[in-house]
């Protein structure tokens, strides 16, 4: 090793004739405006030192010092990288945020001939129904709403004495709704039957109010029979049909609550309210059908008493048959045809409680059909016999039929209201759909909910190609008057200025790109009525 420290220079030098690495104290500084500072320079100390050759060196050592004139002498070439300072982005820039024109008139308390003074904007509308919709931007609307209420506290009085004034509507919104109800009962209600009323002329709201006027008569009749014969069997028969009057009015109850609009409380609509009513009546039936069902028949085991005649009793379960049989093939024909509809089978459809209204019906009718059948046996059975247990057995058959239909509600209605996923063959032909879309690179998080009632709610996490998003700015955009404005750009600011143009519309054609993916969704599985896609 040979070392040598020559006017500020410290150079290493390898004896198997390999280039020589130096490190120079010599620093050179250089700013975003192409100017240079030197620091430690000693240009001239360093050339003259390495121009000399110490006398009596030997052949390896001039070979060495030539090689190190050559790397000396070959310019320092340093790459400055340009880049634009960070913008600390304050509230004063978060007021150039577009509101609409509903937001302006609520939350800064102006009125709508206030906005048609101030800077309209065309942007592209959220909404399936609608291409663009006007916005404006929230300085103007700051400013108008000063020039109207002079100043902030005022503009706050305001807002406050609106917020009591909503609260006193909705305290007194009872007392509104029935003087809107004296006011139609007095002038007389000319509109059209209500869409409420018309959802119990078909479908699911028919079955259902076929099933309380059936059930109602036959608990009527049923009772007059237990009251005659004094059989526990035909008290069960009773009790189910009271039962089941009493959880179809809650099934009728619940139909038309799903039909209300959705408000700000409820974005999602109120669907779900016949899962609930269905829910709430599988509880009803295993209380009140099963659990009397079970205690009268446990009774008349243990005190068992005598029967009267049984010939009312066989004529009222003859007509209870053949009126239970009847809404049971209505219920049957109902969920026919809307299983044909989605292409399920009978099975599927009830098993997926897709319409728990009607199954409830189906369920109930054929277990009050059966109930027949096993307490018209059991009666026959005491009638031949003489012996009162088999009565008793048979409503504990009845009993045990109805806890295990009201079983079979409660699972399928909580399963739905927790909210399960669709079918997977379903969920596979979404994720190919968008798979398949030249704009989407991947997509993750896949879920799909049913929310009820043949409405599905699809979220997933899409990771978006950005070329194709750019390339396809580009093809709605003039390419010679973009290279004109590219040719222009000169400065940082006039680069920085031409960036957040286009980066902006680019913005603006990514949220196309996923308006279009959800409508694709949606025309793809009618029954997708929510898109939620995030963007990765």
């Amino acid at each position: 090793w040979q070392t040598s420290v020559k006017s500020g220079s410290l150079s290493y030098v390898l004896p198997c004739n390999r280039l020589p690495v130096q490190l120079m104290s010599q620093v050179r500084v250089y700013t975003s405006n192409g100017q240079k500072k030197d620091l430690g320079s000693e240009d001239t100390n360093v050339s003259s030192a390495e121009g000399t050759v110490p006398k009596g060196a030997t052949g390896q050592d001039a070979n060495s010092a030539g090689q190190k004139q050559s790397f000396l002498k070959e310019p320092i070439q340093v790459k400055v990288k340009a880049v634009l300072k960070k913008r600390e982005y304050g509230p004063k820039y978060t007021q150039n945020n577009f509101i609409t024109g509903v937001r302006a008139i609520n939350e800064f308390c102006l009125k709508s001939s206030d906005l048609d003074q101030l800077r309209k904007i065309k942007r592209r509308s959220p909404h399936d129904d609608t291409e663009t919709f006007t916005v404006y931007l929230r300085s103007d609307v700051e400013a108008k709403s000063l020039e109207v209420w002079g100043s902030p506290e005022a503009l706050a009085r305001e807002r406050k004495r609106r917020k009591e004034a909503e609260i006193e509507y909705r305290e007194n919104l009872f007392r509104n709704q029935r003087l809107l109800k004296e006011y139609k009962e007095f002038f007389g209600n000319t509109k059209p039957r209500s869409s409420t009323a018309a959802m119990f002329l078909k479908g699911p709201g028919k079955v259902v109010m076929v099933a309380i006027c059936i059930n109602g008569l036959n608990f009527f009749f049923k009772l007059l029979a237990w009251v005659y014969t004094g059989s526990a069997s035909m008290f069960s028969e009773a009790i189910h049909s009271l039962a089941d009057t009493c959880n179809q009015a809650l099934l009728a109850l619940g139909i038309s609550q799903s039909a209300r609009t959705p408000d700000p409380s409820h974005p999602y609509g109120f669907t779900n309210m016949r899962y609930i009513a269905s829910l709430i009546s599988g509880v009803g039936i295993f209380m009140m059908g099963a659990g009397l069902s079970w205690y009268h028949g446990i009774m008349g085991l243990l005190h068992p008493h005598p029967i009267e005649s049984l010939l009312w009793a066989y004529c009222i379960l003859a007509g209870s048959l053949v009126s239970e049989g009847a809404t049971l093939l209505v219920a049957i024909n109902e969920i026919r045809r809307s299983a044909r509809a989605k292409g399920l089978s009978f099975y599927q459809y009830v098993v997926q409680s897709r319409d728990p209204s009607t199954n409830v019906v189906l369920l109930e009718d054929a277990a009050a059909v059966l109930s027949v059948a096993i307490a018209a046996t059991c009666m026959g059975l005491t009638s031949l016999t003489g012996n009162t247990y088999y009565d008793s057995l048979g409503s504990l058959g009845v009993g045990t039929l109805l806890g295990t239909v009201s079983a079979f509600l409660i699972y399928t209605n909580t399963e739905a209201l927790l909210g399960k996923s669709i079918q997977p063959e379903q969920l596979q032909r979404l994720t190919e759909l968008l798979e398949s879309d030249p704009v989407v690179r991947a997509i993750h998080d896949v879920k799909a909910t049913d929310m009820g009632m043949s409405k599905v709610r699809f979220k997933a996490e899409v990771d978006f190609d950005g070329r194709v998003v750019t390339r396809s700015y580009l093809e709605k955009q003039d390419i010679e008057q973009l290279l004109q404005e590219i040719q222009q750009v000169k400065t940082l600011e006039e680069l920085e200025a031409f960036m957040l143009k286009h980066g902006e519309n680019i913005i603006d054609t990514l949220g196309a790109e996923v308006d279009r993916l959800e409508k694709d969704l949606k025309q793809r599985n009618p029954d997708v009525r929510h898109v939620d896609l995030e963007i990765l």
